[in-house]
């Protein structure tokens, strides 16, 4: 039988996981961990932490582990990678910043995250995290058009000219 890891709080450490146990504003996994550090450092074993916050013993024996390795830094965060991969989402993505981008949709000035997943047969979930991935918002395209106006050249250093070098005595508006 493997005996937990020994927790001791240092007063900082116990001030900071007794904030995080009370908080509000901090997410409901982070809340549940503090709590599982705290119960350990009063020195209940895993069964009991496990059983009174209705979570998993293995659950908290790797939170435990995890505190004693990288204490408050440990439990704070995901370690990265965790998590399905995105498979789909790669395949589709390249399709779908083309389309945004290069292509407008029948009867519309621009693509809508619904019209675009219909026309594409994706999810329209799928289309919302590609383009906030792409920083992309196609109903927010700014444009400026330039008169065809053959003289707009010579009347656009005129109007410039006088922002510039306004006649003495004179208001430009």
């Amino acid at each position: 039988m493997r005996v937990a890891v020994v927790i001791t709080l240092s007063a900082e450490e116990r001030r900071v996981l007794g904030r995080w146990s009370r908080g509000r504003a901090v997410p409901a996994r982070l809340v549940v961990r503090a709590k599982m550090i705290l119960m350990a450092a009063e020195g209940r074993s895993n069964e009991q932490i496990a059983e009174a916050l209705k979570v998993g013993r293995a659950g908290v024996g790797r939170w435990r582990n995890r505190f004693a390795e990288a204490r408050l830094a440990g439990i704070e965060h995901e370690r990265p990678g965790r998590g399905r991969r995105p498979t789909r989402q790669r395949r589709c993505a390249k399709r779908i910043v083309e389309t945004t981008l290069h292509e407008t949709p029948q009867h519309a000035t621009h693509w809508s995250v619904r019209s675009l997943a219909r026309h594409l047969t994706v999810s329209p979930s799928m289309v919302h995290r590609v383009w906030r991935a792409h920083a992309l918002k196609p109903h927010r395209v700014r444009t400026f058009k330039l008169s065809r106006d053959r003289r707009f050249v010579d009347k656009l250093i005129d109007v410039v000219g006088l922002y510039l070098r306004p006649p003495e005595h004179a208001l430009v508006l």
